[in-house]
């Protein structure tokens, strides 16, 4: 299994490169696989991840972007629940994406 090295310490992940083991996450590996996927780590970045923890640990689901998008919407406001903004931080897919960084599993549905 693929692994990433996060401060001299082995993550395995998936092939697609999500955490296998949603305890290992911290804000270091989230930094890590953040660099990896050429995203730089904004106060507006953390409140999605948050966001999305948060969501996981309630859920016990990652939302797909849809969902996502009206959930922090609800939550956040409108002027942060909308495709646009959420594209903006994560290029490569807000759902995808930040639940990658976020340490939880690839949203059902995400190609």
């Amino acid at each position: 299994m693929p692994t990433i090295e996060v401060n001299g310490k082995s993550y395995e992940t998936d092939e697609e490169g999500y955490l296998v083991n949603l305890a290992d996450w911290n804000e270091d590996i989230a930094n890590h696989i953040a660099k990896v996927e050429n995203v730089d780590m904004s106060q507006s970045h953390w409140e999605v991840v948050n966001f999305l923890r948060k969501y996981y640990d309630e859920y016990q689901i990652a939302p797909a972007v849809r969902v996502l998008t009206k959930a922090i919407g609800k939550q956040l406001g409108p002027e942060k629940g909308n495709s646009q903004y959420l594209y903006e931080l994560f290029p490569y897919g807000p759902a995808k994406q930040a639940c990658k960084i976020a340490g939880l599993p690839k949203p059902t549905g995400c190609v």
